[in-house]
């Protein structure tokens, strides 16, 4: 199981990036995917999940009306568009798959990077600035 998160960059505040997360050894309608984030001197925090079947998504407060997640099961990759880009976006994004996403990415709080085991992607920074 791998997974491998893209799309970062250099963005100013009020525009857009779309990070990718491509999954290699297991396939997307098997297994939910959360994006998650860690900004400079902070804890990781979870942003967005998206089902195993796709008709379940999450946003955190912060994000929502902003982020949109999806993903191309063809393509084994999930994405997450973000649009109004806000300077405390900066972070290193990381897409992850396992118990850090809870029941299948349901509940009023699904994600938890501190819970349990699963598998991390290498990051992708994200830096918002004027």
């Amino acid at each position: 199981v791998q997974l491998q998160a893209s799309g970062g960059g250099l963005v100013q505040p009020g525009g857009s990036l779309r990070l990718s997360c491509a999954a290699s050894g297991f396939t997307l309608d098997s297994s939910a995917i959360g994006w998650f984030r860690q900004a400079p001197g902070k804890q990781r925090e979870g942003v967005s999940c998206i089902s195993r079947g796709g008709d379940n998504t999450y946003y955190r407060d912060s994000v929502k009306g902003r982020f949109t997640i999806s993903r191309d099961i063809a393509k084994n990759t999930v994405y997450l568009q973000m649009d109004r880009i806000k300077l405390e976006d900066t972070a290193v994004y990381y897409c992850a798959t396992g118990d850090m996403v809870r029941g299948d990415c349901s509940g009023r709080s699904p994600l938890d990077p501190h819970y349990g085991m699963g598998n991390w992607g290498k990051g992708t920074l994200v830096t918002v600035s004027s």
